[in-house]
């Protein structure tokens, strides 16, 4: 887990992060480094790095995106419609790969493929990976519903037609593994997307008051190496 304050037209956010490291014991792919690059590197270990990929260009999924990646000169991959963002946090350079609908990245003998689910950014990414049986939602999808930024849907319609077009077309037992917050699955999710189309965002929480937002407990850097049938 990393944790920082994001500034988003001048309103300081708290966040907490999750960056996943899929790979062996020799090879990584390292998605949505935050932050601590050395905290990230640490689990990383003495395996290759291949690439970084971005689902969005926010600061909170690119902040150590460069760092991460100059030590085994892996390529950062983000797509094209959040280049604009991403100059926002790196001024002087660009990501390596413009990620596409249906892109594929291989790591450790297993595929990631790039699904577009914009809406929180235009260029907003997930990867799935059949043989985890695990989708890395980015902002799109979290444990609660619909991520938000800045406590807001910029785009609620793009973000719910990505859920329902592209997210929910996934076997139910596929693990939502998103950047902020705790994972599930979708099947969890798929019975609430009615009432998020119908406008109903908010959750009950146990003491029966309504809550909303996206999670911030319970996030880490993932040191597990998830490989094939490994949990």
């Amino acid at each position: 887990m990393t944790e920082g304050v994001v500034d988003l037209d001048g309103t300081e956010h708290k966040v907490e992060n999750n960056t996943w490291v899929i790979g062996d014991d020799d090879e990584v792919i390292v998605i949505d480094p935050s932050r601590d690059a050395e905290k990230i590197m640490e689990q990383v270990g003495e395996r290759e790095v291949l690439a970084v990929i971005c689902t969005a260009g926010l600061p909170d999924h690119v902040s150590a995106a460069i760092e991460v990646a100059n030590r085994d000169e892996a390529v950062v991959a983000l797509h094209p419609k959040d280049k604009p963002l991403w100059r926002e946090t790196w001024s002087e350079t660009w990501p390596d790969i413009d990620m596409e609908d249906d892109g594929i990245f291989e790591v450790a003998d297993v595929q990631l493929d790039v699904m577009e689910t914009p809406g929180v950014t235009p260029g907003g990414v997930s990867l799935y990976c059949e043989a985890l049986g695990a989708v890395f939602t980015g902002k799109a999808l979290q444990a609660d519903g619909p991520g938000k930024l800045g406590g807001e849907y910029p785009a609620l319609a793009d973000q719910l037609t990505s859920i329902g077009g592209r997210l929910f077309t996934l076997p139910p037992e596929t693990r939502v593994l998103p950047v902020h917050g705790d994972e599930v699955t979708v099947g969890d999710l798929e019975p609430h997307f009615d009432d998020w189309v119908s406008g109903s965002l908010t959750r009950v929480a146990t003491d029966g008051e309504e809550s909303e937002g996206p999670l911030t407990d319970g996030t880490r850097i993932s040191g597990i190496k998830l490989g094939p049938g490994d949990e």
